[in-house]
């Protein structure tokens, strides 16, 4: 008891914590007055009296537990950022692994991760702002799927369960061979879950950070075959909202793009109206009528898809920032960088075609996405048969407008008028003084020889500044000939007289 009351000594404590070396010269006394308080309950509860009073202790809980929701806030940022794929997620492996535990049933199999429902969960294979996804296998059908649970911070929100059930429904009404496929929703359970199509391969993301700017003829087929998609939801009156890179899969052995989570973003805005400063998804490919937060319709999706092109053709998206709103404002309120600033290997009329996906307002776009799903699939068939199939004609270069086209002649027009009224003012018969004085004391006035000879003098050199006016007009309009001849690529035939006309252009054909 003795020795109890001994090692339960308030001064031995105080040099415990005191002390702040625990090598060799720690002393024995300290080590066994630590070895007594891991074991005893009552200095462990002086201990802590001892080292602050209870409202530091308080302060101290509560600066700590904000620092663990903050870590577990940017936690979470960081594992969205690192989604590279709604498919692959070896970066977030930790934290959808806590998540599994919560959402899945122990299998039916010792080799399987869990179970959800009648579909046997074979491992994790990614993550994302919307959810998790695993590689499953459906045990009625015996086929492989690819399940995607809603994320639990979206699964606890009503509107977001109920919207997360009305567009996964609506997209299973989507059937193309550029659609990732649903097979199944299920909305009952704790964790809503829709079942898909599994596409072994990768994501355009993932394939851009590995290469960096893709080919020509890739890009176009990616574009093509993403466009193909967009213009069949849209048939259905369904938008995407979230067309990007991690959104569009590369099946893997054939030549074959995907479009993945048609309508799901909508989900997510829901989530987010809850959830102040929360921005679903990343907002680098948002058109600018959607970072407004104004209404959308399929000519979004088409300023997004011109986000990926360019994308895949410089290996970065157009409108970059340190933080989402920065980001959001270059969409709505600057223009990209050029893409053949950035990468020279990009033709002329494929820069122009992702300009005008890229137009600010959604006027001035293509009409729809099967008409850019046109034009696309002939710039395919140009580059693979350039001696056959030209550029399409919207695509080509433009002419100039009528009044650039026309500015020479504005000019020499102007030359004109000015040459003709000097010339009025220079020989315009002018009053003799003498008379004009006379008049002036009520004297008739008299015509001079000199005054009677001033209007033939006047018309014969107005008759030579006429001649040197139509002089200037034909070398306008020669150079005219010559400058539409350059703008439209044709051969200029160059002569020592500037004067000598060209030969007329070839008519164009009819169309």
């Amino acid at each position: 008891m003795k020795a109890h009351a001994q090692s339960c000594n308030d001064d031995r404590l105080l040099a415990l914590l005191s002390s702040n070396d625990c090598g060799p010269d720690f002393g024995a006394e300290n080590r066994a007055a630590a070895e007594h308080v891991e074991n005893c309950p009552r200095c462990q509860s002086r201990l802590a009296e001892l080292a602050a009073n209870a409202g530091e202790w308080h302060e101290t809980r509560e600066l700590l537990s904000v620092s663990a929701a903050d870590a577990a806030i940017e936690t979470e940022r960081r594992q969205r950022a690192s989604a590279t794929s709604p498919w692959q997620g070896a970066a977030t492996v930790a934290w959808t692994e806590a998540m599994a535990k919560q959402l899945l049933v122990p299998p039916s199999h010792p080799e399987m991760l869990g179970r959800i429902g009648r579909y046997e969960v074979e491992r994790l294979i990614g993550s994302g702002g919307m959810g998790i996804v695993f590689k499953a296998f459906d045990t009625e059908l015996n086929r492989p799927v690819a399940i995607k649970v809603l994320a639990p911070h979206l699964a606890g929100n009503g509107a977001a369960r109920q919207r997360f059930a009305r567009e996964a429904r609506a997209a299973a009404a989507v059937v193309h061979e550029h659609v990732v496929a649903i097979h199944n929703v299920e909305t009952d359970g704790t964790a809503p879950f829709l079942v898909m199509q599994f596409v072994a391969g990768e994501s355009l993301q993932a394939r851009i950070d590995r290469q960096g700017p893709l080919a020509l003829t890739e890009i176009l087929r990616i574009a093509h075959q993403t466009a193909s998609g967009l213009a069949a939801a849209h048939a259905q009156g369904l938008v995407h909202r979230d067309v990007k890179p991690s959104n569009i899969l590369l099946e893997q052995g054939v030549e074959r793009a995907l479009l993945t989570d048609f309508g799901l973003a909508r989900a997510a805005d829901d989530a987010s109206l809850t959830h102040t400063g929360y921005l679903p998804g990343t907002p680098h490919y948002m058109s600018p009528e959607q970072a407004r937060g104004d209404a959308v319709d399929g000519r979004s999706d088409l300023f997004s898809l011109g986000s990926v092109l360019y994308a895949a053709c410089t290996g970065r998206p157009p409108f970059r920032a340190d933080t989402s709103f920065g980001v959001l404002r270059r969409i709505t309120d600057t223009q990209p960088r050029p893409i053949r600033e950035v990468n020279s290997d990009i033709p002329d009329w494929l820069a122009r075609l992702i300009d005008k996906l890229l137009a600010k307002q959604s006027a001035e776009r293509f009409a729809s996405a099967a008409e850019v799903a046109d034009l696309l699939e002939q710039c395919l068939a140009h580059v693979q048969q350039p001696a056959t199939v030209l550029v399409p004609e919207e695509l080509a270069r433009p002419r100039q407008p009528r009044w650039i086209a026309r500015w020479p002649l504005m000019i020499a027009a102007a030359a004109v008028i000015l040459v003709g009224a000097a010339a009025c003012f220079t020989f315009w018969p002018k009053p003799d003084r003498g008379s004009a004085a006379g008049l002036s004391q009520g004297e008739p006035a008299q015509v001079s020889e000199k005054s009677a000879d001033s209007p033939s003098l006047a018309e014969l050199d107005w008759h030579s500044a006429a001649h040197e006016i139509g002089t200037l007009s034909a070398d306008v309009e020669n150079l005219q000939s010559r400058a539409d001849r350059l703008w439209d690529n044709q051969p200029v035939i160059l002569s020592d007289d500037p004067a000598a006309p060209l030969p007329e252009p070839p008519m164009e054909p009819m169309p």
